[in-house]
């Protein structure tokens, strides 16, 4: 009888566990877009009778039977700080498809966001969300090391996580490295890099363009980094001279979307 390899295994057992996988949601905006996604797999919601009352036309859409619960007795499985406005739901996390089909046929422009070893929720929320205001087609950051899909980070993408594909890969490297077959630039952040962001997107020309950033602190990893086609800076005056992750992603966004 033959046994199956031990990467085999690894695998498998991964791929079941990601299918039992799910998500506890929270805040009105996150739970109401969330009840509007058909895309989105839903398993349980939680509402007091206000944000029934507030939710109610979206509840009806989405067909799911809430549990009505005492403000007092709002037990859910998430953090006793978050802010959850009376409104919570457990749901499957989004299956947006391959790299390659959002990266080449997916909606909105030839624009990619990478964030490497980004592990803030709140700072990979608004991310996604400056993404879907330019038109990005995608966020895309490393399974492990990076903000997973959860309530926090939802509430903070205000909606966009529901809109914006986020996917995470299994190898940042090999991701950029298959957007460059593609026929994406890859144009990396650093504060200290010679190029302008403007000088880069200008380089860029009418290609497709990925914007890669990394944490606040160590920045870029060295393999991220040599696999840029370009590293930029966003020029800046005073004394700071550094920007907020999410603030240099909605810069750069803003920059690539207006060529």
């Amino acid at each position: 009888m033959s046994t199956k390899p031990t990467w085999v295994i690894d695998k498998e057992r991964t791929r079941r566990s990601e299918a039992k996988e799910t998500v506890w949601l929270f805040g009105l905006h996150a739970v109401r877009d969330a009840l509007l996604n058909p895309r989105r797999e839903k398993i349980r919601l939680v509402v007091t009778k206000n944000a029934f009352d507030r939710l109610e036309e979206a509840i009806g859409t989405s067909g799911m039977e809430p549990e009505i619960v005492d403000p007092r007795k709002f037990d859910v499985p998430i953090d006793e700080g978050s802010v959850h406005q009376g409104a919570a739901m457990e749901v499957r996390p989004l299956n947006w498809g391959s790299l390659a089909d959002v990266a080449i046929s997916g909606t909105g422009q030839p624009l990619i966001v990478l964030l490497d070893r980004v592990t803030d929720p709140h700072n990979a929320g608004a991310v996604l969300r400056s993404a879907e205001v330019f038109g990005a087609r995608a966020v895309i950051a490393p399974k492990h090391h990076s903000a997973p899909e959860t309530g926090a980070l939802a509430k903070t993408a205000s909606g966009a996580l529901e809109r914006q594909p986020y996917l995470r890969v299994t190898n940042l490297a090999d991701a950029m490295q298959e957007l460059r077959d593609a026929g994406y630039l890859l144009i990396g952040l650093e504060g200290e890099a010679e190029l302008s962001l403007s000088e880069a997107v200008a380089q860029a020309g009418t290609r497709a363009i990925g914007l890669v950033l990394g944490a606040e602190g160590p920045g870029l990893r060295e393999k991220t980094r040599e696999t840029c086609d370009l590293l930029a800076r966003i020029p800046y005056t005073g004394a700071f001279g550094s920007l907020n992750v999410s603030n240099a992603a909605a810069v750069s966004l803003y920059a690539a979307s207006q060529r």
